[in-house]
């Protein structure tokens, strides 16, 4: 299967490309800096990576690109992108989840030996909340337990809900934002369950890995029908709301 991914929703742009080549999977990569430099280093970036591979856009199963949570601007370079090339190439997209993403690149890179487990991913929203949603991984697959949401630091303190018997299965976090908010986000839950945190983004390499997965679920979609999944519905306060929090607080004051 030969497949594109990019994630430019973090300040960190990731790209790669697959080939199989007699049964083998060949891989290419391209980390650099994301944010406002994506929506111009991005496709550049992609033409190098197919090059090496020697793959032509028409010779994609499918281009995955991280839909979201995150950066407003990233995630629409990202979808843009992904729409532009797959409509001219005609080749499918497949919208990949990127707190999925960060469960997939924490438990290749600091759980494989692992069987199963519960994976909270967590990404750095910016105005002092979280993006996250929770998981779990058996049998080789992933299961969505909590969908995306977006809080406060200290609302991660609660458990994840679990399915019945499920109490002794190892719980994990991870995730780019525990250096920011590390003394706000609890290591564990009131009955005493202590989560491990791992340090994980949304990298094209994870998204890679979990396309078989996905496109045996049905999720590829055609190029017009692609969509950024945003979470925060809002960036700024309105002029009112900031003179209400002023009001606020003098009156605390």
């Amino acid at each position: 299967m030969n497949l594109l991914a990019f994630d430019t929703g973090t300040d960190v742009m990731s790209v790669a490309v697959a080939r199989t080549v007699g049964g083998q999977v060949q891989l290419w990569q391209h980390t650099a800096a994301g944010g406002a430099k994506a929506s111009t280093d991005l496709i550049p970036a992609i033409l190098e990576l197919l090059r090496q591979a020697d793959l032509r856009l028409a010779d994609l199963q499918a281009i995955c690109f991280g839909t979201g949570p995150g950066s407003f601007t990233g995630l629409r370079t990202a979808c843009s992108v992904a729409q532009g090339l797959a409509f001219g190439a005609s080749v499918p997209v497949l919208p990949v989840d990127s707190l999925l993403a960060v469960a997939e690149d924490a438990r290749h890179t600091g759980l494989s030996e692992r069987p199963g487990f519960v994976m909270t991913a967590v990404l750095d929203a910016r105005m002092d909340e979280l993006y996250t949603a929770t998981y779990t991984f058996a049998n080789g697959l992933w299961t969505e337990l909590q969908g995306s949401a977006l809080v406060r630091p200290e609302e991660l303190r609660q458990f994840p809900a679990m399915t019945s018997g499920a109490a002794a299965t190892p719980w994990v976090m991870a995730g780019n934002a525990f250096g920011i908010y590390a003394e706000r986000v609890a290591s564990g839950d009131p009955a005493g369950v202590q989560a491990l945190r791992l340090s994980a983004l949304p990298t094209a390499s994870a998204m890679l890995r979990l396309a078989p997965q996905l496109l045996a679920a049905g999720k590829a979609v055609a190029a017009e029908e692609a969509l950024p999944s945003y979470i925060r519905d809002k960036v700024a306060k309105t002029t009112a709301e900031r003179a209400a929090e002023k009001t606020e607080a003098g009156a605390a004051a």
